[in-house]
Formats: C-alpha cells, sequence, structure tokens
C-alpha cells in the first residue's frame, strides 16, 4: 500500500505541444491538476520532467501554474532515468514509493517505469493521469507497465490509499479536490 511518507509523485513531459493533441486531454489535465493539489496537501514530493523543451514547449499553464517552486528538469532521452539531474533529484529524495502520471503512456512513461522497476522502485501508475495521442497506444504502454510489474492505482484511489483515515482537515480538503 502507498504511504504518505515513501511516496513521490513524478510527471512526466505534460507540454504544449504534446498535451493538446493527446486522448481525451480535457479528463486528463482535470486528474492532473487533482493529483498535484492533492500531493500538495499531503506534502509528498514532486518531480516533473519536460521533454526536448526546446521543441515541445513549456509544461501547460493550468500544470504549471500548480507547481509553486519546483522547476521542471528538461531531458532529451525518453526515460527520465537517463537523465543525471532527475536521477540526483529522485535518489536525492529517498522514498521508493513512485506515484506516475504523464504523456506519452507508451513512450516516454512507459521507458520511465520499466526504467525504475528495474532499479527497485515501487511504481504505481496513476492510469487516469495517462495518456498518448491515440487510445490503442494509452492502452499498450498501461499494459507493458504493468507487465513489467507497476501497479495500477487511479487518481482518487491514490489519495484514499495515502490518505488512509477520514476525519482530519486534509481529508476534507481530499474530498473537496476529487468530487
Amino acid at each position: 500500500m502507498l504511504t504518505i511518507e515513501n511516496s513521490i509523485l513524478v510527471v512526466i513531459d505534460i507540454q504544449n505541444s504534446l498535451a493538446r493533441v493527446m486522448h481525451e486531454k480535457e479528463t486528463l489535465v482535470k486528474n492532473l491538476q487533482k493529483i498535484i493539489k492533492g500531493a500538495t496537501i499531503l506534502d509528498i514530493p514532486m518531480i516533473v520532467t519536460e521533454q526536448n523543451p526546446e521543441k515541445l514547449g513549456p509544461t501547460i499553464p493550468e500544470i504549471s501554474s500548480l507547481l509553486g517552486t519546483i522547476s521542471p528538469i528538461p531531458k532529451s532521452s525518453f526515460s527520465c532515468c537517463e537523465e543525471a539531474l532527475f536521477m540526483r533529484e529522485l535518489e536525492s529524495i529517498k522514498r521508493t514509493q513512485i506515484l506516475v502520471a504523464g504523456i506519452e503512456s507508451h513512450v516516454c512513461v512507459y521507458q520511465a517505469t520499466a526504467d525504475l522497476i528495474r532499479m527497485g522502485y515501487d511504481v504505481h501508475i496513476i492510469t487516469d493521469c495517462i495518456s498518448s495521442r491515440t487510445t490503442d497506444n494509452r492502452t499498450l504502454g498501461i499494459e507493458r507497465m504493468r507487465d513489467e510489474g507497476a501497479k495500477l492505482t487511479s487518481t482518487e484511489m491514490a489519495l484514499f490509499e495515502l490518505l488512509k483515515i477520514a476525519g482530519d482537515d486534509r481529508f476534507r480538503e481530499i474530498s473537496r479536490l476529487v468530487k
């Protein structure tokens, strides 16, 4: 089970050129906003990446506006694990459960997930925060990540699993967020 103390959220490549052509992009963005706000409420650290930002543009404003002081890590490799800055940041946080959100499911998200699993991390794919340009590629990416050993979850499932109990202020904030 996910725990607040061991979890980190990794948001992969939610950039202008990519995000605007994703399958069900409006739902994707809404769920990404929920998981980022939820991680903030629960004090879960985040790492954000951008694939070749000079060509694909920056993180979309709907997401970047929620990041506070977090600066996206630029990358050229599909897997963020191939980027030294990403790996330094991940290792410095010292957490073993990684919640993954991003695009595209069958390319950058898949390759990063496979690498993280091979490194021994417990990876949880937030399926309603993952997309590709086509539904077939989205589905194939999720299936391959599950085959590699990733656990599947959703925004709401992950947030309530992290909370564990109802009744405090964080529960009320999360409940309002997911409705």
